[in-house]
């Protein structure tokens, strides 16, 4: 296995504030001594001291992003298109389980986020790249950054997949058109490249995360709204659904007697009303395909250690409340959204959401301006992950370079590109979503932060058999264990030809 060089911890730190590998090699013990013991009285305090030795690589200012913006850039950067699928995952598990379910994922987040804190605190270290070339060398860094390569571009995606799909609906309710045109602007093509030239490429350019949290804060305010909207159609819209009624008693009343068509009407009564109770433990075949949705909903570790890169007066605890508020904000959205949701519909509720509103009343206006909502989040979403993919990118190709705004924004127009011809002549990219999302995510949430803090916390800290590092190497089973079982079940469906549709983060 490769030994990280010391040269190469000159680059390990974001900020450049770190003092490992910046000692002159003609140093005496003493003074070596004495730099060591400033480190280790800097890293207590929670904030690395900078070093006037090197020029930073990744910014080139003093941490000033606010714990507001900072928990508006987590928030969402956690905040995917997961949340359309929730209700659905809902009735497929039942409120009981989904609830245990969806603890048990916010907890187990939290904890591995934990991980990296504390593993990043231990070296100095703020890019989840090099905590893989710190514990493992080049191979570590090549399997982390491939990681988040990999989920990011899934996610990024699925976001402008939405787009595509979503915004020709809305302009074609905008419109009034029972059916849709030929022109250009109903077309998905031209319109996602259209929001990603004009929308997020300028977010993308910013070089710091911390420049985003206004558009952030914007980007969860339209989600909120959503929520609302959902909470507040679930008192608008019968269950079951009147036309169902209509259709499936109209289909009966030229063909039998009034008795007949009595004691059908009767039927249906008592199926309407067990149809319109809801479920609270519920296990059959698409339950297995929920509990990836709910684990992906909580991905945001890439995003996790540039933002405490930029925080102001940054410190592990400050990073830890950070993360924990932004998961406890969206636990909350998450559990309202799919138990109102669920609660609308019951188990006629679609794997999207929002299309499951559209057989009640295609041109309602709450729900067009809860499309336009849920667009304008995914769309300010984009930059938020393509962040750490450009990061990655830069830690295995020019790490070694000063900062390039050619690089810069080379990177991001040529992402930006690829993810656009994906989504225009892929298909059906759900299949490479499901693919990225059970290796990727599983990885970047439970493996990696595991195994990472395993061996780069000292032994002298904590030995190989301490409670912390096999609680460490557990939480990498059940990972590993997650990683299996969705890939197992992709491939049966696979098999078996059909295709099922989860919501992807």
């Amino acid at each position: 296995m490769e030994v990280p060089r010391q040269t190469e911890m000159v680059e390990l730190v974001p900020n450049g504030k770190h003092l490992e590998g910046l000692l002159p090699v003609s140093m005496s013990t003493a003074d070596t001594q004495r730099a060591e013991d400033t480190q280790h009285c800097a890293e207590s305090k929670g904030f690395l001291q900078k070093s006037t030795s090197k020029e930073p690589h990744f910014t080139d200012f003093e941490g000033k992003t606010s714990f507001g913006m900072s928990v508006f850039n987590l928030s969402n950067a956690i905040m995917g298109s997961g949340i359309l699928g929730l209700a659905y995952a809902m009735a497929n598990t039942g409120v009981i389980l989904f609830l245990f379910l969806l603890t048990a994922v916010a907890l187990l987040s939290s904890y591995s986020i934990h991980l990296l804190l504390k593993s990043s605190g231990i070296v100095g270290i703020r890019a989840y790249e090099q905590l893989g070339y710190r514990a493992f060398g080049t191979p570590g860094k090549l399997a982390a950054a491939l990681a988040i390569t990999l989920q990011n571009i899934g996610a990024m995606s699925s976001y402008l997949y939405i787009i595509k799909s979503e915004l020709p609906l809305v302009i074609q309710t905008f419109l009034n058109l029972e059916t849709p045109t030929s022109a250009w602007y109903m077309d998905g093509n031209y319109l996602v490249i259209l929001v990603s030239v004009t929308v997020i490429l300028p977010l993308a350019l910013m070089r710091q995360l911390g420049y985003l949290g206004y558009s952030s804060g914007f980007s969860l305010s339209c989600m909120v709204f959503f929520l609302i909207a959902v909470i507040y159609k679930k008192f608008q819209v019968p269950c079951p659904l009147a036309h169902h009624l209509a259709n499936d008693t109209g289909n009966f009343s030229h063909m039998v007697l009034a008795e007949e068509e009595e004691a059908q009407l009767q039927g249906e009564a008592e199926a309407a009303a067990a149809f319109c109770t809801p479920s609270y433990f519920t296990l059959n075949s698409q339950t297995a395909y929920t509990i990836p949705i709910m684990a992906f909903a909580f991905v945001c570790h890439p995003e996790v250690l540039p933002i405490y890169t930029e925080l102001k007066d940054p410190s592990k605890k400050k990073m830890q409340h950070i993360s924990n508020l932004s998961i406890a904000v969206m636990y909350v959205m998450y559990f309202l959204a799919a138990l109102f949701g669920y609660l609308t519909f019951y188990d006629g509720v679609e794997s999207e959401l929002l299309h499951t509103y559209s057989k009640v009343d295609p041109f309602d206006v709450l729900i067009l301006c809860v499309r336009v909502a849920v667009l304008i989040a995914v769309t300010l979403t984009v930059p938020i992950v393509l962040f750490p993919v450009r990061r990655a990118i830069q830690q295995m190709l020019f790490q070694s370079q000063e900062f390039s705004w050619l690089r810069h924004v080379l990177i991001a127009t040529g992402l930006l590109t690829c993810i656009n011809l994906l989504v225009i002549f892929a298909p059906n990219i759900l299949g490479i979503f499901g693919i990225i999302g059970a290796t990727s995510a599983p990885c970047l949430i439970f493996i990696f932060p595991a195994i990472f803090y395993f061996r780069i916390m000292p032994t002298e800290k904590e030995p190989a058999r301490s409670t912390p590092k096999i609680l460490a190497l557990c939480f990498a089973a059940v990972g590993f264990l997650l990683m299996t079982m969705s890939l197992s079940f992709i491939i049966i469906d696979w098999v078996s030809g059909t295709t099922q549709h989860g919501g992807n983060h």
